[in-house]
């Protein structure tokens, strides 16, 4: 006899209270494998596809796309060991989802695999299965269930509902009578139309391939704001009356907008916070002359000559450096454990590097960036930039750093104070590299400078520690040699 079981939304760890549904894997109906994806989620951190914990036939989902659910409530339902689907599926939350659908549930096909006997795993990890290769996905088909005994009459059709306008964006939809996919990667975008009932499906985007992006989402809410405004200007019986203002009479004020604080901003909002109210942080800055870093740079890649590998970035040797400079001042690579009143001094360097992406920023972290060269940082920021570009870090890669470098020269400015990444101890800043004139070897020259700025948490150190790694950082960068001594 067959067993439903209710599989919940898990524990994606961190702290995570609540996730939102941008897309259903499954239908009611369908039959999965144990750790099979089922839904594609997207937190305050990642987004992430989560692995059902046991195999059968869905019979219930719980939750429409763009809806949030919190940690603990029902997601689906399996029928786990169905020879046939269960006769009254518990009520599905979703569109699309029927009870007929689960009804003519049943068992597979003799030669298919029987996901139904398996009995579930267990292993709903943060955001991932065991990684068992996942059954494809089927519909059960009455005709499949049992041994007919005589040729049964033809079902009546089943009629749908017809589809409601469309709110909430799909991830494929039907323009001018024809099926194709919706070109939208960024789930902000997804959001912002859903918030303003834009129908992604009738968009054309001005990205790379057709990609709908914020500016034509943005673009689709002013053209239907203005339209509003034009149908209230309209009389219902005349042509529009033109608005004229009346004398002595205040224009009407704009109605302001509110953007929720959800989703990543409204995580990055909450670690800003936290990280000013707790950590009494200072900041100190040089401005450090990186011509020879430069030149150092364009040797090590004219080296590896044109097939030797991927370049050495800026980036990446700014790490390097951070690294070394850890090594002779640990104070910084530590934590303040508040209820113990005590400095936590941290055995391993894992490095965060702030990324700004469509889904706001998010500090990807290098792990064991101690035990690496620069060109094996440069790879795997390279790697995890890539993921952050397309929504696919999973929470454990934006966890867990003890030191951050904040590169935000790539806005073209100079300085900064940047604020700790909380509950890391400091954070250093890089502004743009450029010409600027510059005394070298008791000579006015032009000379590639940048500043440097870094913020501490002044509980676990003095000023004379935070400025002898900053000037530590500034020599390397002045004098690349220097490295050598720890290489």
């Amino acid at each position: 006899m067959a067993q439903v079981l209710e599989f919940k939304l898990p524990d994606l760890g961190e702290g995570l209270t609540e996730a939102e549904i941008v897309r259903w894997l499954v239908e009611v109906g369908d039959v999965v494998a144990i750790d099979q994806p089922v839904v594609e989620v997207e937190t305050a951190k990642a987004m992430v596809e989560v692995p059902c914990p046991y195999g059968g036939v869905v019979t219930a989902r719980f939750g429409e796309e763009g809806s949030e659910l919190p940690v603990g409530a029902p997601l689906l339902t399996v029928a786990v060991g169905a020879t046939e689907a269960p006769a009254s599926p518990a009520p599905s939350a979703a569109p699309g989802s029927s009870a007929s659908g689960a009804s003519s549930a049943g068992a597979p096909a003799a030669g298919e695999s029987s996901a139904g006997s398996e009995s579930g795993s267990g292993n709903v990890l943060v955001g991932y299965g065991t990684g068992a290769p996942a059954a494809r996905r089927r519909r059960i088909r009455p005709e499949r269930v049992g041994t007919p005994a005589a040729p049964a009459p033809a079902p009546a059709p089943v009629v749908e509902p017809e589809p409601e306008p469309v709110a909430v964006p799909a991830v494929a939809g039907e323009v001018n009578g024809q099926q194709g996919p919706v070109a939208v990667v960024s789930p902000l975008v997804r959001r912002l139309a859903r918030q303003h009932e834009i129908d992604l499906r009738r968009l054309t985007g001005s990205g790379p391939d057709g990609l709908i992006l914020r500016a034509d989402v943005d673009s689709a809410i002013r053209r239907a704001e203005e339209a509003a405004r034009a149908q209230t200007r309209t009389a219902p019986d005349g042509p529009a009356v033109a608005e004229a203002p009346t004398a002595g009479a205040a224009a009407p004020a704009a109605a302001a907008e509110r953007i929720p604080l959800r989703g990543v901003r409204g995580a990055v909002a909450d670690k800003l916070s936290r990280s000013r109210s707790e950590i009494p942080d200072a900041t100190c800055w040089v401005d450090a002359d990186a011509t020879e870093l430069m030149a150092a740079r364009a040797a090590m890649n004219a080296a590896s000559g044109p097939s030797g590998g991927p370049k050495v970035s800026v980036l990446a040797l700014l790490a390097r450096i951070c690294t070394a400079a850890l090594a002779r001042y640990p104070e910084l690579n530590s934590t303040v454990d508040t209820a113990a009143r005590e400095i936590v001094r941290l055995p391993g360097v894992h490095l965060g590097f702030a990324a700004q992406t469509e889904r706001g920023l998010v500090v990807p972290v290098v792990r064991d960036a101690h035990t690496r060269n620069a060109e094996s940082i440069g790879a795997e920021i390279a790697r995890l930039t890539e993921l952050a570009r397309t929504g696919k870090l999973s929470p454990a890669q934006l966890t867990g750093g003890t030191f951050t470098l904040n590169n935000y020269g790539v806005f073209g400015v100079d300085g900064s104070t940047p604020i700790i990444n909380h509950p890391e101890a400091a954070m250093l800043g890089v502004g743009r590299i450029m010409p600027k004139p510059w005394v070298h070897n008791g000579e006015l020259a032009v000379r590639q400078v940048v500043q440097l700025s870094l913020t501490f948490d002044h509980r676990v150190c003095d000023g004379g520690t935070a400025g002898g790694f900053l000037r530590y950082v500034a020599d390397c960068v002045e004098q690349p040699a220097v490295l050598l001594r720890t290489l």
